[in-house]
């Protein structure tokens, strides 16, 4: 019994590693092996071929005015700015009207009043890609900023060698606050792990905050026709169903970056998080299967390690009789997980370094390690109420 725990807590940890030094520091080699942190590299695709960056706005009048201007200053040859506006009841309209005088590359287009689908965000997204002059759409939200004016230019890299997608990175801002560090680590750890993936050939979702495809690939692909019915998923359904290790390219210089402003409360975060989740069960079941088998493993680490500490405890309680192999397990089993605790928090860190993000301590990482998966599983189990079209 006491080598088949072992071996057990041993297989378990070995995955973990596996999962940690496969996926989680697949964008940590990128941007060493590219370099690409350390500046704007020359153009890579052929031209400059005509962009549009398409971002959908519901009530976004502050965020508007506060971001909308670093999208037209964009340093690229040919592009344009659409904007369509889903149903507002602000200032929305008039905030974009008055900067469509002064910048004849900005449009605006309407949701229909009373359109009758799942999510009329997939369909702002439809409208904007059929109004577009350029094969090449860029999609970001209206509450967020790009790094610098390179944004575009290092987004257009990734489409080099005929790629039809190219996922980007959405950081968000740093703020004072134990709900400001949870959502800056999730996003971490899920964008490490989705651009991971990608570039492990398994590419599996992607961020409406910073994610570009062809408009003829859109189109070709059938768009969001088979995923109307489903209020989210804009961004990571679409990437799932139709991305492969072929098509798509990731992009992780930090000038890549498009920032946004965390949200503030502990119900906000819920409400986001649980929208995100909402769309997974519509995932393919490949995707499915290695989405679970990471949380799987850690949750059970994690049991096994306490269920040995617990049974063993009471049995070593003098050190010099506890030098056999009864007392291997309940040495091994906090040496391995004081390890995984080690390897799992450096990997965040010279990852948060290398981004040039704010970095977390030890015990914020063991926390969010163990409470976000209860969070996500909480999320999946219990039914979910009043999900909002958009």
């Amino acid at each position: 019994m006491d080598w088949v725990l072992l071996g057990a807590l041993a297989a378990l940890f070995t995955g973990q590693l596996y999962f940690c030094f496969r996926y989680l520091c697949a964008p940590l080699r990128k941007m060493r092996r590219d370099k690409i942190s350390e500046g704007i590299q020359p153009l890579t695709i052929e031209g400059t071929p005509g962009v549009t960056v398409v971002l959908c706005a519901h009530n976004e009048s502050d965020n508007l005015s506060q971001y909308l201007q670093a999208l037209l200053t964009q340093d690229w040859p040919e592009y344009e700015v659409i904007v369509v506006d889903d149903g507002s009841e602000d200032d929305t309209r008039a905030i974009v009207e008055s900067y469509m005088v002064r910048d004849p590359r900005l449009h605006m287009t309407f949701v229909p009043l009373g359109a009758r689908v799942g999510s009329t965000k997939k369909l702002a997204l439809t409208l904007a890609a059929k109004a577009s002059q350029y094969d090449y759409l860029l999609l970001t939200d209206a509450d967020c900023v790009p790094e610098s004016n390179q944004w575009i230019a290092q987004m257009m890299h990734g489409f080099a060698g005929n790629k039809d997608i190219v996922l980007g990175f959405g950081p968000y801002f740093y703020e004072k606050g134990h709900v400001n560090r949870l959502v800056r680590y999730d996003t971490l750890f899920n964008g490490l792990h989705y651009l991971g993936a990608a570039l492990c050939g398994h590419p599996y979702m992607g961020v409406g905050r910073n994610l570009a495809y062809r408009k003829s690939f859109f189109f070709e692909s059938g768009g969001f026709t088979q995923m109307m019915g489903n209020r989210a998923g804009d961004d990571d359904l679409f990437v799932n169903h139709v991305a492969t290790g072929r098509n798509t390219a990731v992009v992780l210089s930090r000038d890549s970056f498009t920032w946004s402003p965390a949200k503030t409360t502990m119900k906000e975060w819920w409400q986001q998080k649980r929208r995100h989740l909402s769309v997974s069960p519509n995932y393919k079941e490949s995707t499915k299967v290695r989405l679970a088998l990471e949380p799987m493993s850690r949750g059970l680490f994690y049991v096994l390690t306490l269920a040995i500490l617990i049974l063993y405890c009471p049995t070593v309680q003098i050190w010099p009789l506890a030098i056999g192999t009864i007392a291997i397990p309940f040495l091994a089993a906090p040496a391995l997980f004081l390890l995984r605790w080690i390897i799992l928090t450096s990997v965040m860190n010279k990852a948060a370094r290398k981004m040039r993000l704010h970095r977390f301590n030890m015990f914020s990482v063991l926390w969010f390690d163990i409470s976000l998966p209860l969070v996500a599983l909480y999320m999946l189990i219990v039914p979910k109420r009043n999900m909002k079209k958009w």
